[in-house]
């Protein structure tokens, strides 16, 4: 369905992209401020509800429905990462104008590593069509363990593998400097504490790509469409990081919502021969839930907000 060319030409395109953030809007290291994360945010959601209209003219409705689909569920899933990526940030005490440069090579990790898994996904369903039944019962499966998790995740960056197998072959330094992953002392290169933030971050995201991945083989097979999708959710996450770090608790239902949503996805996904739900119900699914999961968190913390105010 889809040349070469154009595979190619999406990837320069987002390369492209990336570069003028990164060379030009953001070559000095700052702080971001939350009015420049949610233009930013607000710039790479206009972009990618662009793209679902150029998807909508060369592949039709459907095909619009299934991008739109999978970019609103990996979105979402990303969101809940966020909260993780802040846990790693406070505890290795990173600088929050050094946290944009781990978050932009972070992203370009998450792109290459999720092109992987999804080509090797992609391959797999094609041989193997039974494969998605494990998806989808790893989905619930997945969905149910997320609604009885606490809403904070313990992070041990101590215990990362990679991390550790690093620290064996390249010395590390004890803090930061500056913007830098590595630098050269006395001769010698060491890998500084912001590189190991990067190497945490990567293996983190790559983590959750196992856990998203399989939700949007539920909507589509069409690799495309699954790996353009995945890319518009992932790119505005660094500007979104920004405005919701101080916002989580507009959030707190969030977890709960995607629960729901994962636990749908997958028994569409092992019903899919039996009862197929329309790409359009399950958009409105998904939709609704979690919009009730932020309307939710919204009542909540205006209530937690009225509560302090009369205590005082």
């Amino acid at each position: 369905m889809h040349t070469i060319l154009l595979w190619v030409g999406f990837n320069v395109f987002i390369l492209v992209l990336l570069i003028v953030d990164l060379m030009v809007f953001n070559r000095k290291p700052h702080e971001i401020s939350i009015r420049e994360s949610l233009v930013w945010s607000g710039i790479w959601i206009f972009i990618s509800l662009l793209f679902n209209v150029g998807v909508f003219l060369w592949y039709g409705h459907e095909a619009a429905l299934q991008f739109f689909t999978g970019y609103l569920i990996e979105k979402s899933l990303s969101v809940d990462n966020l909260f993780v990526f802040l846990l790693l940030f406070s505890y290795f005490k990173v600088p929050a104008k050094y946290q944009h440069k781990v978050l932009f090579w972070g992203i370009i990790g998450a792109l290459i590593m999720r092109g992987g898994l999804i080509s090797l996904g992609a391959v797999l369903v094609t041989r193997f069509h039974w494969i998605l039944y494990l998806f989808g019962l790893f989905l619930v499966v997945t969905g149910i363990k997320m609604a009885f998790q606490d809403k904070e995740k313990e992070v041990h960056p101590e215990r990362n593998i990679v991390v550790r197998f690093f620290k064996k072959i390249f010395p590390v330094t004890a803090g930061y400097h500056e913007e830098k992953f590595f630098v050269k002392t006395g001769g010698k290169r060491y890998g500084t504490l912001l590189f190991v933030v990067l190497i945490v971050i990567e293996t983190t995201d790559l983590l959750f790509a196992v856990d998203s991945i399989p939700a949007i083989f539920a909507i589509t097979q069409d690799s495309f469409i699954i790996y353009t999708s995945n890319v518009f959710a992932i790119l505005g996450l660094r500007s979104l990081y920004f405005a919701l770090a101080g916002m989580m608790d507009l959030f707190y239902y969030l977890r709960h919502g995607l629960s729901v949503v994962l636990v749908f996805v997958g028994l569409k996904m092992l019903l899919m021969g039996y009862v197929p739900i329309p790409i359009g119900l399950a958009l409105g699914v998904v939709g609704a839930v979690l919009l009730i999961a932020i309307r939710a968190s919204i009542i909540r913390s205006k209530r937690l907000k009225k509560k302090h105010t009369l205590s005082h």
